[in-house]
């Protein structure tokens, strides 16, 4: 799949940070002015609170998108789709959770949207929802199809058998980039 124009480093598989077993695709980018306008619509300004970092001139927001492959097509129905899509929320709530932390601790902004609600995690008053498949297709390309009120993403690899969910920061690329690398780098 083609990169966009905001991709910063392309679509990468890494084990989790706390279970090598499980496999995270992720990728970083620079939010478009499609992403741009959703992100404000969902965060408001609240993206500047809590950042006490010195280099603000180098901030900016940035998109961490996420895809898990699925153990079967998320299309179906039944006890164990949903316990697979269970299964994948805590990888990825894992995931966001340590990214976050660590990049608020170094006095920037992250946030990550619960992919069961749309809603983000460590902003509170945000009442807006974000939509992976929406985002997913702005970043990365990926196409979508709709089945009756639901749009379903289409990996270009796994098909519809993928649980995407997204991760926001508002820092400078280095240690966002620092953060990446660690991750690919790890066996």
């Amino acid at each position: 799949m083609p990169s966009t124009n905001s991709t910063l480093l392309p679509p990468t598989l890494v084990s989790s940070p706390s279970n090598a077993d499980d496999k995270i695709e992720f990728s970083l980018h620079t939010l478009p002015k499609q992403l741009l306008r959703e992100f404000h619509h969902v965060f408001g300004d609240n993206f500047m609170q809590g950042v006490v970092a010195t280099n603000t001139d180098q901030m900016e927001l940035l998109a961490i998108p996420t895809n898990q492959q699925a153990r079967q097509d998320l299309v179906a129905v039944g006890d164990h789709i949903e316990k697979e899509k269970d299964r994948l929320l805590n990888v990825f709530m894992g995931f966001g959770k340590q990214l976050c932390e660590a990049l608020r601790a170094l006095g920037f902004w992250a946030d990550y949207i619960d992919p069961c609600s749309g809603l983000p995690m460590l902003s509170r008053g945000c009442n807006k929802v974000y939509s992976e498949v929406d985002g997913m297709e702005c970043l990365l390309n990926y196409r979508s199809y709709n089945a009756g009120f639901c749009k379903i993403l289409m990996h270009p690899k796994w098909g519809s058998a993928v649980y995407p969910a997204t991760i926001f920061v508002y820092a400078p690329r280095d240690p966002v980039m620092r953060f990446a690398q660690q991750l690919i780098s790890k066996p």
